[in-house]
């Protein structure tokens, strides 16, 4: 075998606690080299008496690398470990003190995970496991007091632009919180709500003030409480990365210059802070002079937003943050923010905006989740046509890998935002391929978003198109796609299996775009069928079991000679389960 593709540190991602009573350990060796993998555990203090050689599983893989994982229950809350691989008649073991050929002598030499600490655990909010979230721009979403309008507010369902305005509201998310029940919604992400002069809110002027074309603070108090009543949580965006050229603070740093008593809350690169040759002398979210950058290190700035974090958790029961442009920020003030958001609210939810691997924020310090869009851009790319079904289990076997199981479980899953185009239109408006992407998404680890109006057909390219007036004519919804929304979130919310069960391909080949793969818990098997070409295609898997039926229309499905055959029409799908408790 090898071994210079051998792999595992025993902190971050291959050895952590999942729990106060169980430890999971994962190692890497390269793909297909390698036919068994066993955990040797035992207790330091007594090896003898506690040791267990554990089979560890094969639970994903990408291009390169096979990834291994076993969960281990100690006796004694510590654990000392190596691991046996083997390949044909090769045996190795991997070790503290390195790969050898020969056996370890315990105690010495093995990898330890000295104890689970509950203090050190990382918790995820039970609730995120179970929710469905909906994301809404207040400003599109619906217009329910018009007497609060901003002045030139455009019909409503106009061409969005950067800066137009539609008059989008509140009193509009408090009359339409019956219609996201029915949807089967129990989550709402708000995008900024704060005094700002944008139609987005991203830079924002007053932090404790909710702007007042959107409403009041009692208002949002008021449809948080309703939301509650409804079963809904709520989680508000936090712009804590900058602000808007017009907030106090800054505009005295503009007054004032180096004399400002708030000229260390910024990163004032040359006084004046002004645009110079195009480049302003600050630094600034991109290059957007009229969001300049906060200095989060300053005491004064990091207490100050810390406190905003914990009024709005406190005043209004926030159930959690989306924190934009969070890895611009620096991580000893995301570590003082979790403490104070986690003690105001044991159970808020703390989601960062970061576009990439984020491993580095979910270790259980910082973050809960983040904004998982490597999935978003590789689903799409799979069902676009973008790949096979073999690339797109490396894909999304490397996705998995990447966190602990806790964050996977809650890893905040959405197909677009209010940053990119809609999903119907990066689909090229083919609803059959729109209907393989929810599919995927309701059935997959992780916590699903949809971005409002996507359940009823809403089409739109890059901002900011992608940020259409909702729309609430039943005649000009797409309804028989609302139908299949509501149909899928339903499924979700009914399963463990599919919320926090075993994700595992089944069938992913080479120059084949057609996929199966499974979700299983200790009650129940689901197995999802896909065919994502243009042409009817018949599936075929080994199955023994005959107790198969189809999870949206109850008809049983049996195998035939221990194969179970799936006809599929061109981008068709089937959800097949059966009961194992």
């Amino acid at each position: 075998m090898l071994l210079e593709a051998l792999y595992h540190v025993p902190r971050d991602k291959w050895a952590y606690a999942y729990d106060t009573a169980t430890i999971h350990l994962r190692v890497r060796t390269k793909r297909d080299d390698v036919e068994q993998v066993f955990a040797m555990t035992g207790d330091k203090y007594d090896w003898d008496g506690t040791y267990q050689e554990i089979p560890m599983e094969k639970a994903a893989h990408d291009r390169i690398f096979d990834y291994w994982e076993a969960a281990v229950k100690p006796r004694f809350k510590r654990l000392s470990y190596a691991f046996k691989l083997i390949a044909g008649s090769e045996t190795v073991y991997m070790m503290d003190t390195g790969i050898q050929h020969e056996g370890p002598t315990p105690p010495g030499e093995l990898y330890e995970f000295p104890y689970i600490h509950e203090i050190d655990l990382f918790k995820v909010p039970e609730w995120a496991k179970k929710a469905v979230f909906y994301q809404i721009m207040p400003e599109r979403f619906a217009n329910g007091d018009p007497s609060n309008d901003p002045d030139h507010v455009q019909a409503w369902g106009g061409k969005p632009a950067g800066d137009n305005f539609f008059g989008g509201d509140l009193k509009g998310v408090l009359e339409h919180l019956d219609d996201l029940i029915d949807l089967g919604i129990n989550a709402i992400y708000f995008t900024p709500l704060f005094v700002s002069p944008s139609n987005h809110k991203y830079d924002t002027v007053d932090y404790k003030k909710v702007d007042p074309q959107f409403g009041d603070n009692e208002l949002l108090k008021e449809v948080v409480g309703a939301c509650h009543d409804r079963g809904i949580r709520v989680v508000l965006d936090a712009v804590f990365n900058h602000c808007g050229e017009q907030f106090p603070p800054f505009q005295d740093v503009l007054r004032n210059g180096a004399g400002s008593k708030y000229a260390d809350w910024f990163h004032i690169n040359e006084f004046p802070a002004q645009i110079k040759d195009g480049i302003p002398t600050y630094d600034t979210f991109g290059f957007f002079g009229n969001m300049p950058k906060f200095n989060t290190a300053n005491p004064e700035v990091k207490e100050y937003l810390l406190g905003v974090a914990e009024y709005w958790i406190r005043e209004i029961k926030l159930d959690g943050w989306r924190l934009d442009v969070a890895n611009e920020v620096d991580h000893h003030f995301w570590r003082d923010f979790r403490k104070v958001v986690k003690e105001a609210n044991p159970e808020a939810y703390i989601i960062g905006e970061v576009w990439s691997d984020s491993l580095t924020w979910l270790l259980g310090d910082q973050f809960d989740s983040v904004m998982n869009y490597p999935f978003a851009d590789k689903v799409l790319e799979f069902f676009n046509g973008g790949m096979d079904g073999y690339n797109f289990s490396n894909e999304m076997g490397s996705l998995i890998m990447r966190y602990p199981q806790q964050t996977n479980e809650v890893v905040f899953n959405m197909l677009c935002s209010h940053d990119t185009p809609r999903l119907l239109t990066r689909v090229g408006s083919d609803k059959r391929k729109l209907k393989l992407c929810v599919v995927f998404l309701f059935t997959y680890i992780g916590t699903p978003c949809i971005f409002y109006g996507d359940e009823v057909g809403i089409t739109g390219e890059g901002d900011p198109d992608c940020r259409k007036c909702m729309e609430w004519d039943p005649r000009k919804q797409d309804r028989e796609l609302y139908d299949f929304y509501k149909m899928m979130i339903a499924l979700r919310k009914e399963h463990g299996a599919l919320r926090q069960g075993r994700f595992r391909f089944l069938q992913a080949n080479p120059n084949d775009p057609c996929i199966v793969y499974e979700r299983m818990d200790e009650r129940m098997h689901f197995t999802i069928w896909m065919n994502n070409t243009g042409k009817y295609r018949t599936l075929s898997h080994p199955m023994e079991t005959e107790d198969w039926r189809d999870a949206l229309s109850e008809v049983k499905v049996k195998p035939k000679d221990g194969m179970m055959n799936i006809g599929l029409d061109p981008f068709g799908f089937r959800i097949l389960y059966r009961k194992l408790k």
